[in-house]
């Protein structure tokens, strides 16, 4: 199947920057074929299948969401105004009724919320797993594969519990063998090493006050034996410095590198509390970092130092987090929001409307490690693709369809194309129906809620 998308600006976020004010987007099955100015050439499309006039559009990659935890759909509203430890407090024992069940209905209004806002490629956190709550890793990746996204799910763990010195109730938390047999089946059942796949795990022990060092060592072995790629939380709060400090002694940074977890197979989530030679330990050694300036705003964390690690050379890529520190959950809204905090934290030169397209694009795909066929629109990168509507009221009058995307309202979705397949079209979700989605979605909170409260 041809497609052929013309008539529309075009932002490909290649390595040179290349856009085209009236430009094209040509694919064949998942793949892109041809991107360019003016009308696609019929000797590429021949008979396209479909062809798309996209005129008062602006075709983007679509975005890479780096950081997320779906489950946490369920529990919105929540502690609104706790910081990191006292909301995580709050809501330990409302996830320790957790099952497949409650995890499915909030994965997938999560999924699909996230398409309707122009992710095509997500992430997932998932680190509880309650002893009678099923299979609630499975219930995330079929909700994965009823959206349509392409889905990258790491299987988290927590082995610290309260009484060991961590943060958790003991009652959510595993054993370390529990979490490392379990972390195996992920891989063993869901990992998709091939070329365009549409899901691969990762390895993700949950952060420094909630796993113990022997889970942490063993987790990054066992990635690498798998060839899977790391991921975990640091240096989010100064309550984090403080409890590594005085734990470890040593900043979160130096704790991850001491225990192999710095490295090109490793993505960090938030990195707050991080100075310019953290960001250098992390170019040296390839590690990248998901940012989440929503969900550090809303918790109060503080501002990522985001310009120090660009400049450091260090992957970073854009993160919703959970919908339970960031209710929008919308990867589009994290692009305004990088950009007014980076200039919050470094003056109004700090981020510019491209470099946030960047960060939600290409950077997300490498900090996964799939730039070589996401993030950007260029022939033989897979057919992964947003195309915004910016000539409506709201961004009327802005000549710049990036600046009108990034700096302005979120705009209307048109179209959304994962692996070649259209997910969303006019702001409607194709793939699934959007009132079973709200129902479930309701009825997961409802649930949760009222077990809490036993």
């Amino acid at each position: 199947m041809t497609t052929v998308i013309q008539g529309c600006a075009v932002a490909t976020v290649d390595a040179a920057g290349t856009e085209h004010v009236d430009g094209h987007v040509v694919f064949d099955g998942a793949r892109i074929v041809a991107v360019g100015p003016g009308p696609a050439d019929p000797a590429v499309t021949g008979d396209a299948d479909t062809v798309v006039d996209a005129t008062g559009c602006l075709v983007t990659p679509g975005l890479v969401n780096t950081h997320h935890h779906l489950y946490q759909w369920a529990t919105r509203g929540l502690a609104q105004q706790d910081d990191l430890f006292g909301w995580l407090t709050t809501l330990y024992p409302v996830w320790e009724g957790l099952d497949e069940d409650v995890v499915g209905g909030a994965a997938a209004a999560g999924l699909g919320w996230l398409a309707r806002t122009g992710c095509t490629s997500t992430t997932d956190h998932h680190y509880v797993f309650p002893r009678d709550g099923g299979d609630v890793l499975g219930a995330t990746v079929a909700a994965a594969r009823e959206v349509g996204l392409r889905f990258h799910p790491t299987r988290g763990s927590m082995d610290l519990g309260r009484s060991q010195g961590g943060l958790p109730p003991d009652t959510v938390v595993e054993t370390t063998d529990a979490a490392l047999e379990g972390t195996v089946r992920a891989i063993d059942d869901f990992h998709d090493a091939a070329p365009g796949s549409m899901l691969r795990m990762g390895v993700a022990p949950c952060s420094p006050f909630s796993v113990t060092e022997h889970l942490m060592r063993e987790a990054a072995a066992l990635a690498r034996e798998r060839g899977v790629r790391l991921h975990t939380h640091l240096a989010e709060t100064l309550e984090e410095d403080v409890f590594c400090r005085s734990q470890y002694a040593c900043s979160p940074t130096e704790y991850a590198d001491n225990l192999g977890w710095l490295g090109d197979d490793v993505w960090l989530a938030h990195c707050v509390h991080v100075d310019e030679s953290a960001a250098k330990r992390f170019a040296a050694s390839g590690t990248a970092v998901a940012h989440c300036p929503t969900s550090n705003a809303r918790l109060g964390a503080g501002i990522a130092p985001v310009g120090v690690l660009r400049d450091a050379g260090v992957s970073v890529g854009l993160g919703v987090d959970g919908s339970a520190s960031n209710e929008e959950s919308s990867l589009v809204t994290e692009l305004h929001a990088a950009v007014m905090v980076a200039r919050l934290r470094g003056g109004p030169s700090a981020m510019s409307a491209r470099d946030a397209l960047a960060l939600a694009t290409i950077g997300g795909a490498r900090t996964i490690g799939r730039a070589d066929e996401l993030g950007s629109l260029e022939p033989g990168k897979l057919a992964d693709l947003a195309v915004w509507r910016v000539d409506g009221l709201a961004h009327a009058g802005c000549e710049d369809p990036v600046a009108a995307l990034v700096l302005g309202s979120r705009p209307p979705l048109s179209r959304l194309v994962v692996d070649g397949v259209t997910v969303v079209e006019d702001d409607v979700l194709l793939t699934a129906d959007e009132r079973i989605l709200t129902g479930r979605a309701a009825t997961a909170a409802r649930t949760l809620l009222e077990r809490s409260r036993r």
